[in-house]
């Protein structure tokens, strides 16, 4: 019987109430009024149920397609501004014990060479991050306790932020690893990391055992229920995915959805971050086996949806896509993306052997300073802010500050501070040119008269000398 409010995966994804729910929305879908009224309340900008999201989802009327995607960008608009985050991973090792038939880092591949960093090369690879003027990573490494212990990801932790390359460095270390335990949760939370990400990769069970068919990650209810041990240990800000193509993108749709209203339910703060992969080609990985891979249209509605029905919850979109349908769905929902990444262990100091690990093809291959540019272009602030974190505002203080609409009050200022540090350091002249006209405009947009005088008194300071306020 679904349950939202239940700590056994089987009852807060439950089957058959996706089901009852793919359903409805079939039926639901052709019914206009309806339609209309799903929009209707989300313009109110408090979410949807994953019942009416689907149903959103399902309507293939354009007149309401196209009031669909405009919502989307008004409710993008009003929670996050033209602000984007930006991040990179680090890929730590590609050892791995799992089975899943879609990542190269199977055990089975041997054709991929295998890596794993020592703590002099993590410094390394983050000085080379530093120097492209990032602040704010994502942690990735393979399951194998043998070789990539907790131990060891906790080391790597406490060798990022000790670095320090021309006075700057790494301020938030984000980790997207295996299901833990709670105790292990409790020592990532003492080690300073931001946000525990976890891909559900399919909520689809069935499918899900066949595509992890050998390894820990092939326990289903081990590796669903990780976001509420990583609640009880502490890491009050969790991300959580899918691998949009694994299974029927519309019982994707409704199972992330029941996944955040789960964790809304039973700790009152839904997921901090939704992250939408597509899956793509990668070593010894073909499309041809995934009859489920969503085209463009289909994906770029998804997100759409998706924002609507979480409207406070940040979007991520990777360099899995193009620069062309990055900037599609930067309008439609998207808050955070990725700049510059190289998806291999290693890869930011050894281009050349980046090809030979990499966890799959990377399509927006720019460097950072021209995606920068190319966001300035389009009007957005590219944000390297990591004040909220480090601060105190995670979990449901982010999340109250968020739905209050407060949180601008912080965003915008450091959005435009961080900014300001990005160009003195890193920018080229063209970038350089473009983000200070935009910082101009931007501090129109603060709300509040002493925020924008605070504001113009940090930027000066920056001028000056001055990094790293905390606002």
């Amino acid at each position: 019987m679904y349950n939202p409010s239940s700590t056994h995966a089987d009852d807060f994804i439950n089957h058959d109430e996706i089901l009852e729910s793919l359903d409805e929305a079939s039926r639901e879908s052709k019914n206009h009024a309806r339609v209309e009224a799903i929009l209707e309340k989300g313009a109110l900008c408090k979410g949807l149920t994953h019942r009416e999201a689907a149903t959103l989802m399902a309507c293939d009327d354009p007149t309401l397609e196209e009031r669909l995607f405009a919502l989307a960008k008004e409710i993008k608009h009003k929670f996050y501004g033209n602000r984007i985050v930006l991040f990179a991973p680090l890929y730590l090792s590609n050892y791995c014990i799992n089975g899943c038939v879609y990542c190269p880092y199977h055990a089975k591949n041997r054709t991929i060479p295998r890596r794993k960093l020592s703590q002099e090369e993590i410094a390394d690879e983050v000085r080379a991050l530093i120097r492209m003027g990032h602040k704010r990573l994502a942690v990735e490494a393979g399951e194998d306790p043998r070789n990539n212990p907790l131990e060891y990801i906790l080391e790597s932790i406490k060798t990022i932020y000790s670095v320090n390359e021309g006075g700057n460095s790494i301020r938030r270390v984000n980790v997207n690893i295996a299901a833990t335990d709670v105790e292990s949760f409790r020592k990532l939370k003492a080690a300073g990391i931001g946000t525990y990400i976890l891909f559900q990769e399919t909520y689809n069970k069935e499918n899900y055992q066949k595509l992890h068919p050998t390894g820990p990650k092939s326990n289903y209810d081990w590796h669903t229920e990780a976001m509420d041990r990583a609640q009880e240990g502490g890491c009050d800000d969790v991300g959580i995915g899918v691998l949009f193509g694994l299974s029927n993108y519309m019982y994707e749709l409704v199972g992330i959805l029941m996944h955040a209203e789960h964790l809304e339910a039973r700790f009152g703060v839904g997921p901090h971050t939704i992250s939408v992969p597509r899956i793509c080609p990668a070593d010894d990985i073909s499309l041809d086996s995934f009859q489920d891979a969503l085209p463009d249209n289909i994906f770029h509605k998804l997100v759409a949806v998706l924002r609507i029905a979480v409207p406070y919850t940040g979007m991520i979109i990777s360099t899995r896509e193009s620069a062309k349908m990055r900037g599609l769905l930067l309008d439609c929902g998207i808050s955070q993306i990725s700049g510059g990444s190289r998806t291999s262990v290693g890869g930011y100091t050894t281009v050349e052997r980046h090809d030979e690990t990499a966890q799959f093809d990377v399509s927006d291959t720019r460097s950072l300073d021209d995606v920068v540019r190319w966001l300035l272009e389009k009007d957005h602030i590219p944000s390297f802010c990591t004040a909220c974190y480090r601060e105190g505002r995670t979990g449901d203080r982010f999340m109250s500050l968020c739905k209050s609409g407060k949180i601008s009050l912080c965003c915008t200022p450091n959005a435009l501070m961080t900014l300001k540090e990005y160009l003195m350091d890193y920018a080229s002249p063209e970038t350089r040119a473009a983000g200070e006209a935009l910082i101009a405009k931007g501090l129109l947009d603060i709300p509040l008269e002493k925020t924008r005088e605070i504001t113009r008194d940090r930027l000066q300071r920056i001028e000056n000398g001055e990094r790293d306020f905390r606002f």
